[in-house]
């Protein structure tokens, strides 16, 4: 059968801009249309009973309101298993801030670059409302610090996921706004290149459509880098107290600081892989990377401690937090480019760690 794309609306209270964006993505040339019903209230009805009246158009609905990432998740879900064929699955937004012909673009960019995450991204200038404006800053710096890309708009709703990565994001648990960052995190560390195509920006009445809220969303999104932080800070804690208990009983810097990595190392490597970088790569391609920057690190940091203590006479543990302390964002892009990564690998069409398997669909 013929690569297909599949167009996920996920909506909460739309209004009857949802109708006309699934209708024009059929037109457009979109296969199908899968729309997901967030738990919206009832005066929401008739949004949805204006849908296009077609086999290709599909709703699906949650009994409450679960968020937009879970609802794009149960839309992927359904896709992915409803449509084999589908090689991308593009996502849009229920307010009419999507062009039909941007989607369109999106779609075929996503099939003329199979296995590549696209994104639509608009330009923030003009009559930008402050909650676009707001949720776009908040998060551009955060992602070219976690993932190690720029890019212009992390928080758009129209992407093409490709067929290879939404098993990953399947997996994410993030129910709300943040899920779209998680998104591109999965992509960064499964290996999945990025694109970004230029869209038009559309605002209707504001964009009072948008559930999305400036101070609490953006705090759900930063919380990706206070995991890292968190992390960060326990283990210079088992760190530091490892490293006092052996200096106490040798008087050895070296000594000390191989004592205080290993003590540290082992909880340090689980939590970054997991909660920070969401990393699936096997243990032996990420372990005796992780092992060879403690190495290095500890070196480093054995001779900024060696260098502080000589120069400025200060205590040696003032001296080993103001080296790790130096230290701390140069670590962070190591794990994140060198150790917790698969891009060195590159990526395909039909590459990805443990695809999903569906169930045959029902006659």
């Amino acid at each position: 059968m013929a690569p297909q794309t599949v167009c996920i609306i996920p909506a909460y209270n739309p209004t009857r801009e949802l109708a006309l964006v699934a209708a024009a993505c059929l037109d457009s040339g979109i296969d199908h249309v899968v729309v997901v019903d967030d738990g919206s209230r009832t005066e929401a009805a008739g949004a949805f009973e204006a849908l296009p009246d077609s086999p290709r158009a599909h709703l699906l609905r949650h009994a409450v309101n679960l968020g937009k990432g879970a609802a794009l998740r149960t839309g992927l879900n359904y896709a992915y298993c409803r449509f084999p064929e589908a090689r991308a699955f593009v996502t849009a937004d229920a307010d009419g801030q999507h062009a039909a012909a941007d989607i369109a673009r999106v779609a075929r960019e996503a099939m003329e670059h199979p296995g590549e995450l696209v994104l639509g991204a608009r330009e923030f200038t003009g009559d930008a409302p402050f909650r676009s404006r707001a949720g776009n800053l908040a998060t551009r710096w955060m992602v070219r610090l976690v993932a190690g890309r720029r890019l212009a708009d992390t928080q758009t709703g129209l992407r093409a996921v490709p067929r290879e990565l939404a098993p990953l994001l399947l997996r994410i648990p993030a129910a709300g706004y943040e899920f779209e960052l998680d998104m591109l995190l999965a992509a960064k560390h499964s290996g999945t290149p990025i694109r970004e195509i230029a869209i038009r920006t559309i605002y209707i009445d504001g964009n009072r459509g948008s559930h999305f809220n400036p101070l609490v969303d953006s705090m759900k999104i930063y919380f990706v880098l206070m995991r890292f932080c968190g992390i960060a800070l326990v283990t210079a804690a088992l760190d530091n107290l490892a490293f006092v208990a052996a200096y106490s009983l040798t008087g050895q810097i070296l000594a000390s600081q191989v004592a205080a990595r290993l003590a540290a190392m082992a909880f340090n490597y689980s939590a970054a892989r997991k909660a920070v970088f969401q990393s699936r790569q096997p243990h032996a391609g990420t372990l005796g990377k992780y092992a060879l920057l403690v190495g290095a690190n500890l070196w480093v940091s054995y001779g900024l401690i060696q260098l502080i203590v000589r120069t400025t006479h200060a205590p040696v543990l003032w001296a080993k937090i103001a080296a790790e302390s130096l230290l701390f964002l140069a670590n962070f892009a190591l794990l994140r480019d060198f150790v917790f990564t698969g891009e060195a690998r590159g990526a395909g069409p039909g590459r990805a760690t443990r695809v999903g398997r569906c169930l045959p669909s029902a006659p």
